[in-house]
């Protein structure tokens, strides 16, 4: 049988724990839809009630630009060298920690400035599930090794590789480039990128094909 968004639902459900806030990662290549699934799932989880779940995207740790000059890696943005692999994962390490300590506040990513954005994203001591996604999840190189160990689950999303490159382009349009420069950065920095974290899949512990989710329909 297809996998349906109900059976994501009832799986990011039975991640919850008693005694600790549970963290559901979603990765996959750029433009595979992390971020429409992520959204998708909160907004659902917290329909109709009391909010108890999170959206902590993995943008918030690019490297601001100035810094990526510093380190000569400007050409690189989006790389896994262009993150703050560390921080993350010392971020998530706090999310799975005590639920009275107050508000967390992640950094958020601001797209059409393309800079992180410290303290924009704030988690509440309710929440009992943070939804995290990022294309890095389950690299095990460096700092990414100590993100893994944080995540109690990580999905990956998967989209036909044409329909990602068209998504792609059409955002890097959006946000300001022109089409060569969209398609020459899709084509070169991001499919660098896209290679690496699709040699990451086997590591998933499942695999969501990317319909777009939306409401109830199946998402294979």
């Amino acid at each position: 049988m297809p996998l349906t968004f109900d059976d994501l639902l009832l799986r990011a459900r039975s991640l919850v724990r008693a005694d600790r806030r549970a963290i559901l990662g979603i990765a996959g290549s750029p433009g595979a839809g992390k971020t429409t699934l992520a959204e998708t799932l909160v907004r659902e989880l917290n329909a109709g009630g009391e909010p108890w779940v999170a959206h902590v995207p993995m943008d918030g740790f690019h490297l601001a630009d100035v810094e990526l000059d510093r380190l000569g890696l400007r050409d690189r943005k989006g790389a896994p060298g262009t993150f703050d692999a560390a921080g993350y994962a010392a971020l998530l390490g706090r999310l799975r920690g005590r639920e009275d300590d107050g508000i967390v506040y992640a950094p958020g990513f601001e797209r059409v400035l393309e800079q992180p954005i410290a303290g924009a994203v704030p988690v509440a001591p309710t929440a009992r599930l943070v939804v995290t996604e990022g294309n890095y999840l389950l690299l095990d190189t460096g700092a990414w090794t100590r993100v893994r160990r944080q995540l109690d689950e990580v999905w990956f999303c998967e989209l036909d590789e044409r329909e990602r490159i068209r998504r792609l382009v059409a955002r890097h349009e959006e946000f300001g480039k022109g089409h060569k420069e969209a398609v020459a950065w899709v084509l070169g920095t991001d499919q660098r990128n896209a290679d690496l974290v699709a040699a990451t899949r086997d590591r998933a512990d499942l695999i969501v094909p990317a319909t777009a989710p939306a409401g109830r329909q199946a998402v294979s």
